[in-house]
């Protein structure tokens, strides 16, 4: 009861109304613009705003108002135990932590809140579970906390008794202008490409024209051809689709620091816009995955991703677990080396069989590639600049899925160091996990028929961290049972005796 009595409330910080209404007036004059438009194209522009103007200032002003009540009811409060917000009028929400479960704290600000000084703080417990909600259960969020107060507030939720070393304070790895160079090679440039052809189709639809690009497009065909226009097209969303992916990019990823501060944690900030912080305690880190796409991987480089409790994503590619972006493939390594220790160690090949698995998928792509191409031309009188686009499309998928076919059984591997297992798979997205052996809490062996008949076998290592599972495929049904009573002893070896018995 004392700590209790001593321990002050404190609210959020009473500038976060003033970002409220900024965002939310911004929001609406971008949503109520194609709005205007198109009410204008029927009606004159002063009738236009007589209906457009009161909306506006209605939705701003409801969300400033239940913004004001959230801001006025909200309390926290950290004690020697446990971390405790208060909110709610009408229904009352009580969230608290325990401090000694903490294992992460998210500082993250637009640029608005960065201009009132505010930060958002998600301190986390790394624990979540399989019921209905309990994820959210496992966290809790002050949105609009002055930045010196999130700091306090990092700083005294991860500090650990006798975990005050100063020695162990350190860079790991910090983010260089010239990694840029990476980002157009992600799949990030084709997405965005996409993205602007539809943007394109929907201010045409706004102003009454939406098909004036198709319009615009045939009158191309006729003058130049449809190759022509389709190599230049492609060529022109290629290049916008490049530049956008270095700006966003370098949004993301500008200053990026990754740092290891005194009591065991590691820091990772990053952002030129949008300001993030993530601080994870090293207790909770399970391995890394070192991640490198197709086209990143062409360039030598790739990124590092961690395997920590409480960062569980089903994403790939999703940010929130990535410690180094996209970069050279030794300063990759050499991060990951920092966190977990060496990582360089010879991996064991894969059977043929695994090959002819993958040509055989190569090959079924191809026959429904050339088939569907064919039914195209058969069923339907194409323009020449769509036809064109179907012929490139089937080629161009059958020569990938062949390339792939053996690209992926190329980095087919697995290994067992001293303290991690090794796995390597993919093609289009190869990545390489280093997984703590002491994490490893149970076994999922996979064999369907087909790779039953061809000897092969999936081994899949469960944890708690990260995705949850990471697979070693395709391996000799053999060779992969001894190897996983070796990575982890006596979790399989029941199993393999009584197997052994029959």
């Amino acid at each position: 009861m004392t700590e209790t009595t001593e321990t002050p409330w404190l609210r959020l910080h009473r500038d976060g109304l003033k970002v409220t209404a900024l965002y939310t007036a911004g929001a609406v004059a971008a949503a109520g613009t194609p709005a205007a438009i198109a009410i204008a194209s029927g009606l004159s522009w002063p009738v236009t705003l007589a209906f457009v103007i009161p909306g506006a200032a209605l939705i701003v002003g409801g969300v400033v108002v239940f913004e004001l009540v959230r801001l006025r009811t909200t309390r926290y409060r950290v004690t020697e135990t446990r971390v405790e917000m208060h909110s709610g009028i009408l229904f009352k929400r009580r969230r608290s932590l325990a401090r000694e479960r903490i294992r992460s704290v998210d500082l993250a600000a637009n640029p608005l809140e960065r201009a009132f000084g505010l930060t958002k703080v998600k301190v986390g417990t790394g624990e979540t579970g399989s019921g209905s909600g309990s994820a959210t259960e496992q966290t809790l969020t002050l949105d609009s906390v002055h930045r010196t107060e999130a700091d306090r507030l990092r700083l005294a939720l991860l500090r650990r008794e006798g975990t005050a070393d100063l020695d162990t304070e350190g860079r790991l790895a910090t983010w260089e202008p010239g990694w840029l160079k990476y980002a157009p090679l992600s799949f990030l440039t084709p997405m965005l490409a996409g993205v602007a052809v539809g943007a394109v189709f929907q201010v045409a639809d706004w102003f009454g024209k939406g098909g004036l690009p198709v319009e615009i497009t045939a009158d191309l065909v006729d003058a130049y051809g449809p190759w022509a226009v389709l190599g230049v097209g492609l060529a022109a969303l290629l290049v916008f689709g490049a530049a956008a992916s270095l700006v966003f990019q370098g949004e993301a990823w500008w200053n990026h620091r990754l740092d290891r501060e005194p009591g065991g944690t590691l820091r990772v900030r990053r952002g030129l816009m949008v300001a993030r912080s993530l601080s994870l305690e090293e207790e909770r880190i399970r391995g890394v995955e070192i991640v490198e796409p197709l086209g990143v991987r062409t360039a030598g480089a790739g990124r590092l991703d961690v395997v920590a409790i409480g960062l569980k994503t089903n994403e790939e590619g999703s940010d929130l677990s990535t410690l180094v972006p996209a970069a050279p493939l030794a300063k990759t390594l050499a991060a990951a080396e920092a966190v977990i220790g060496p990582v360089g160690v010879a991996l064991t090949g894969h059977p043929r069989a695994a090959l002819h698995r993958r040509l055989r998928w190569a090959v079924a792509t191809v026959v429904a590639a050339a088939g569907a191409a064919t039914a195209a031309h058969l069923l339907w009188s194409m323009p020449a600049l769509l036809s064109a686009a179907v012929l490139l499309a089937a080629v161009l998928t059958s020569a990938f899925a062949v390339w792939t076919a053996f690209d992926s059984y190329a980095s087919l591997g697995h290994a067992a160091s001293a303290r991690h297992l090794v796995s390597r798979r993919g093609s289009t997205r190869r990545a390489t996990v280093h997984l703590d052996r002491s994490g490893i809490i149970g076994w999922r062996i996979q064999q369907s028929v087909f790779q039953k008949r061809m000897g092969l076998m999936t081994l899949d290592a469960t944890t708690a961290a990260g995705r949850g599972h990471y697979e070693v495929v395709d391996a000799d049904e053999h060779e992969i049972l001894d190897f996983a009573d070796a990575a982890v002893p006596d979790l399989l070896r029941p199993f393999l005796v009584k197997g052994s018995a029959e």
